[in-house]
């Protein structure tokens, strides 16, 4: 699936024969087929012409199918007879004019080409249903009906037309369901796609929840899709675990359910570079389809999901072959080796790309042919799974890998990768005495030991310099696997992702085992992993595939450290950017204004989680937010960091309004739930890595006078796993303010800290705030609220009850501590809030707290005290913020 929207536009221009998931069509074996019919949204018929003379005709139509429009468009040369037809299929995302390019060329060489938008794409209606055999593989045997009826189309007998497939990711995978629903279909040349869905985002049981999140948000979110795809991704999302039902539900939709039925001439091209769709799926394709007795070629390409080159010209080349000599029947055409794989040949000194040679072999050599073992040692190691999986590891970076120079990178085989010190296990091999060629899946043995019942770990395999720091991740690549049944300690055999890539001598193998990856969803839980080997690494090395490319160049392998800082940066700085008001000239110095802001709760058209909120924050204040739980603080503070999105109003932070990835958040600090610290490191090495992650330049950080504010001291020098509660919370502090954000929004900063303890925490707001920044607080201690902060907002119900100074609130004349000299009972309490002129009444500590409404008086109120027996001791204006707020809320905390 080509899921990168900023990249489409450059996929479509480099590979119009190997571009995302295509969904299209297969004859399902059902009762008589709905009819086509073309529905009059205009028909037209026109020529096209290019530098090459030989033109084509073109139609479009719109396909009634079931209900359904499906928009397509018709190519065909330009001369009388009849022609093998070709069906291509687009991207996931993209639409029937993606494939406009190789629709012309292969008509021009002969070919009937019907090309289309599938459900929910383009111009087609219809929900988007992954290619649901009811649906779209159902929409493809349809269209190849009608194909059948055209006069331009070649039949090997009525009603079936000579006619094959290709599509690359979206459009691969419709290709190989075709093939096995409908037995019509005469060859296929499916690229970069998946033969078994559920294994492909969800390998080894773990959730790949960047690509799949990116894949369904880019599709316009879950209304786009069927209900029962919706359901699942929310419920997989949430849990972080996939289930057995939704391994059932995609693994349905797989060409691996049908593949048994696959028995067509099939040209596999699959992606290098390609975290989504690893060369394991085509193997996986490649062993069933020959299995059952047909032809099958497979091609790596340089390229693939994540970046590199995508090798267009060649691709379409070897397509058209296929199709020439299986569906024009020419036994001539040059289909190339049945295995070939290109090759990095080192730097073109020009123009800075990658110099690609191929690679071949006679017959497909699989992913573990002639291993062999390569000694790693290590020794016992310890693994750290943080709290909430965070800061997690990089790998590859989906949506970004295929930008600028982490194509290059992608292209030269050489990847961006990023280990935290604590969270992952090293074994590393001797130097290698003579070149090592690896071509297919490593694996190895390791004994895995965890102080939770569940594992999950990503292996990868480096290639590391002479000099054992400098290293490149081949392809980008790792393998996630979990381990059920880890408290026990246990023997897993871990397979590694496949790759071709060739470790010169001198250089060292690396097993690196890690608990955490940006793409992968890790259990939150924090845990301890012991990790040891339990035998040698096995490498395969295909040594039937010939013609291996030059080395890389020694001058290379500084790039992936520059590669990796250029990404991170990439990764963690930019922001999908929406449209946006324009700033707010007017409120260019004002932190916060927040304006009729409204959240509604999920699938509810009217019960609110906060609801016409407004207030508006200056500089150097220290404002409170209070409310008693489900006031709607901590929905605010989300919206306000850009994490959700409101359904009313709006929010602005030094003039510009707020929306996820907003740039004017890198203004904002945040502590909300507690930083997650590797114990074994020092407070300030913790400090310094969570900065490096961000790619921010190291002078922005502010480091020491973030930890002048916290006041940690000398403790900064100490592993973090000797800090007290409070002293953590402080480094967490310490965290939120590095870059000296212009507003600084804590929840619940004093949780767990004793007396002492919150008073420093005050004393860190007072100061911070001192210097002209802002700080926002939200906190169930009213007695610290209100001698740490200068002003307040009261929430109840998700509305707003009173915003402006402590004081002032406090002070509020309308409200009356009523003393008691005995203890007064609820039922009272109940009976003096009905009183004509009182707007609420609770039981506070020696009395009451009484608030009047417009017409009500003290004098008023004590002769109605008296007349219900309520022993009266004083009557005076409250001071206690705590008794302030019981009132205001009315007694709802």
């Amino acid at each position: 699936m080509d899921l990168r929207p900023p990249l489409r536009g450059r996929l479509r221009k480099r590979l119009p024969s190997v571009r995302g998931l295509l969904k299209g069509p297969r004859r399902l074996v059902t009762a008589a087929a709905a009819a086509v019919v073309l529905v009059g949204a205009g028909t037209w018929t026109a020529a096209v012409a290019s530098a090459d003379t030989r033109t084509v005709r073109e139609s479009g139509q719109v396909m009634a199918v079931d209900g359904v429009r499906l928009d397509t468009s018709f190519f065909a040369p330009a001369g009388a007879g009849r022609h093998p037809a070709v069906l291509l299929a687009h991207g996931f995302g993209g639409s029937k004019d993606d494939m406009r390019g190789q629709a012309e060329d292969l008509a021009r060489d002969g070919y009937a080409v019907l090309t289309w938008s599938a459900r929910g794409f383009g111009a087609s209606t219809g929900k988007i249903g992954l290619n649901d055999p009811k649906a779209e593989v159902a929409d493809v045997s349809r269209l190849i009906d009608w194909l059948a009826k055209r006069p331009e189309v070649q039949l090997d007998k009525p009603g079936d037309p000579r006619v094959g497939l290709a599509g690359g990711s979206y459009g691969g995978a419709i290709s190989l369901l075709a093939a096995g629903y409908d037995r019509r279909v005469d060859a296929i040349a499916p690229a970069i796609t998946y033969w078994n869905l559920a294994d492909a985002l969800f390998p080894n049981g773990v959730f790949k929840k960047l690509w799949t999140g990116i894949f369904f948000n880019t599709a316009g979110g879950c209304a786009r899709f069927e209900p029962a795809l919706c359901q699942m991704y929310d419920r997989v999302a949430e849990s972080g675990t996939p289930d057995a039902s939704a391994r059932e539900l995609l693994q349905e939709r797989s060409p691996s359910a049908v593949g048994s039925r696959i028995k067509v001439p099939t040209l596999l091209l699959q992606g290098q570079t390609d975290s989504l769709f690893t060369l394991a799926q085509s193997d996986a394709a490649e062993k069933a389809i020959r299995a059952n007795g047909a032809p099958v070629d497979v091609d790596w390409i340089a390229g693939g999901h994540d970046g590199g080159d995508m090798e267009t010209g060649r691709g379409q080349a070897r397509v058209r072959a296929w199709f020439d000599r299986y569906l024009k029947g020419d036994k001539n055409a040059a289909t190339g080796p049945a295995f070939r794989i290109t090759r990095t040949g080192g730097v073109n000194s020009g123009d800075g790309t990658a110099q690609l040679r191929g690679a071949g072999a006679a017959a497909y050599p699989g992913l573990r042919d002639h291993p062999r073992a390569v000694v790693l040692t290590g020794g016992t190691q310890h693994v750290t799974n943080p709290a909430g999986a965070s800061p997690p590891g990089v790998s590859a970076l989906p949506g970004l890998g295929g930008a600028g120079g982490l194509t290059q990178l992608s292209a030269l085989g050489l990847g961006v990768s990023l280990d935290f010190p604590g969270q992952y296990a090293r074994f590393d091999s001797a130097p290698l005495h003579r070149d090592l060629q690896i071509t297919g899946t490593p694996t190895a043995t390791v004994h895995i030991t965890s102080t939770t019942d569940e594992a999950v770990l990503f292996g990868k395999v480096y290639d590391a310099g002479p000099d054992g720091t400098q290293q490149v991740l081949p392809g980008q690549l790792v393998a996630p696997f979990r381990v059920t049944g880890a408290k026990m300690g246990k023997d897993v055999t871990v397979t590694l992702p496949a790759i071709d890539h060739e470790v010169q001598k001198g250089h060292r193998l690396r097993l690196v085992l890690a608990s955490t990856d940006l793409g992968y969803a890790s259990p939150a839980a924090p845990a301890l992993y012991t990790v040891s080997l339990k035998g040698d690494l096995s490498v395969p090395t295909a040594p039937a595939v010939t013609t291996a490319a030059a080395p890389l160049p020694a001058w290379v392998w500084w790039l992936p450290a520059a590669g990796a800082a250029t990404a991170l940066a990439l990764l963690l700085t930019a922001r999908r950017r929406t449209a946006t008001p324009a700033p707010d000239p007017r409120l260019a110095e004002v932190p916060l204004e927040i304006r009729d802001l409204s959240k509604r709760y999920a699938k509810s058209a009217d019960r609110y989680a906060v609801r016409e909120l407004s207030f508006r924050v200056e500089k150097g204040q220290v404002l409170g937010l209070l409310g008693p739980n489900g006031a709607g603080k901590t929905t605010t503070l989300r919206m306000l960091m850009g994490l959700i999105t409101p359904d009313d109003g709006e929010i602005r932070v030094f003039g510009h309004a707020i929306r996820p990835g907003a740039p004017v958040l890198s203004r904002v600090g945040a502590f909300v739930e507690g930083a997650g610290f590797l114990p074994h490191l020092s407070g300030r090495e913790n400090l310094e890595l969570y900065w490096r992650a961000t790619g921010r330049p190291p002078e922005d950080a502010h480091l020491d006078e973030a930890l002048e504010i916290a006041g940690l001291g000398d403790a900064l020098a100490r592993a973090v796993r000797t800090y007290s509660q409070g002293m953590r919370q402080r480094l967490a502090i310490a965290q939120a303010m590095l870059g000296l954000p212009d507003l600084l929004i804590l929840d619940e900063p004093t949780n767990g800290l004793d007396p002492p303890q919150i008073r420093e925490m005050r004393e860190v707001m007072i100061r911070y705030a001192a210097a002209g920044r802002t700080v926002i607080v939200s906190s169930h201690l009213l007695a610290e609220v209100e001698q740490s902060c200068t002003h307040l907002v009261v929430m109840d119900r998700g509305r707003l009850v009173q915003a402006g100074p402590v004081r002032d609130i406090i002070g509020s004349g309308d409200t009356l501590l009523v003393g008691t000299a005995a203890p007064v009972e609820e039922p009272v309490a109940e009976k003096v809030a009905a009183l004509p002129g009182v707007a609420s009444a609770v039981c506070a500590d020696g009395g009451l707290l009484v608030r009047l409404n417009a017409g009500g008086t003290a004098e008023r109120l004590v002769v109605e005290l008296v007349r219900l027996d309520v022993p009266v001791a004083s009557v005076g204006p409250h001071r206690r913020l705590e008794d302030a707020f019981l009132t205001l809320i009315g007694g709802s905390a």
